[in-house]
């Protein structure tokens, strides 16, 4: 018999009060609607360029057009429609990346936690070895030794951000492996891959969801990061980053065409922080265990 460990009975409504949360659940869940409804709501193609309009104001701007409500950049590319594409960009990189680092991690920290002995001193070793590794340093030099690549960002992210997985997976699997519910899932001939799936990781689960929101932040943050230096998402791809890198060159003479992707990205990471922050207080997690 699996007793999942979850909130209590008002987790629910202590939720809708936090305004961490809904502020942050809003920010998340319309960028991902946006994300998803990307190709259906886009008002142009945001590939296409247009150079008798380069560089259009926003409408609410002096010489704006109401055609395009954020104006063209440098190469008559529609902005609203690049800033929405960016939106998916981030969205898919930024859950990817937890997908993977989350298995990672999770199942190393389950393992050593878990099992103890010897196997916890190998998943001590890894962590600690991950830990020494400087994650933006190795991406940029895989990306430079390998080149630009969408699924490759999302591959080198996912394999150097596993390890606050690995560490909360296993200091709460070590707090719950010895708990009464698991000991009657023994008594009851559980075996090894059954307690492990059905009673430690689900009542794990909710410390991982706090993990999964810093993770995805960091992730979106870093992909910004690696695209702005041209080792990130390829070009004509409209990654945030991407977006910002281009446009440094007129920020002095149109500021909008940075300020546009900046204040996005701004937005949507203070968004995931935010939810994650909110996750964290309700259930009580200590990251740093």
């Amino acid at each position: 018999m699996s007793v999942t460990v979850v909130p209590g009975t008002g987790a629910a409504r202590r939720l809708l009060r936090n305004i961490g949360f809904v502020v942050g659940a809003t920010i998340v869940g319309v960028t991902l609607i946006v994300a998803i409804l990307a190709p259906w709501i886009t008002p142009y193609d945001p590939f296409a360029v247009d150079l008798v309009h380069r560089l259009v104001p926003p409408s609410f701007m002096e010489d704006g057009t109401p055609a395009n409500f954020l104006g063209t950049d440098q190469l008559g590319r529609d902005y609203l429609s690049r800033l929405i594409y960016g939106a998916r960009i981030s969205m898919i990189i930024g859950i990817a990346t937890v997908i993977t680092s989350g298995i990672i991690g999770t199942t190393l920290g389950i393992l050593g936690g878990f099992y103890g002995g010897r196997m916890d001193d190998v998943v001590m070793f890894l962590i600690t070895a991950r830990l020494s590794i400087p994650v933006v340093l190795v991406a940029l030099a895989v990306a430079g030794l390998l080149g630009s690549s969408f699924i490759l960002v999302i591959l080198v992210l996912g394999l150097l951000l596993w390890d606050r997985f690995a560490v909360v997976a296993r200091s709460t699997t070590m707090q719950i492996r010895t708990l009464d519910y698991v000991s009657a899932a023994w008594c009851a001939g559980s075996s090894q891959a059954s307690v492990l799936l059905r009673e430690i990781l689900p009542n794990i689960a909710t410390h991982l969801a706090v993990v999964a929101t810093l993770e995805m932040a960091l992730a979106i943050l870093l992909e910004a990061a690696l695209s702005f230096l041209g080792l990130g998402v390829p070009a004509p791809l409209p990654s945030w980053g991407l977006m910002i890198a281009e446009a440094k060159e007129y920020m002095f003479f149109t500021p909008w065409v940075i300020l546009v992707p900046g204040i996005a990205l701004f937005v949507l990471v203070l968004g995931v922080n935010l939810l994650g922050d909110a996750l964290r207080d309700l259930l009580g997690t200590d990251l740093n265990r």
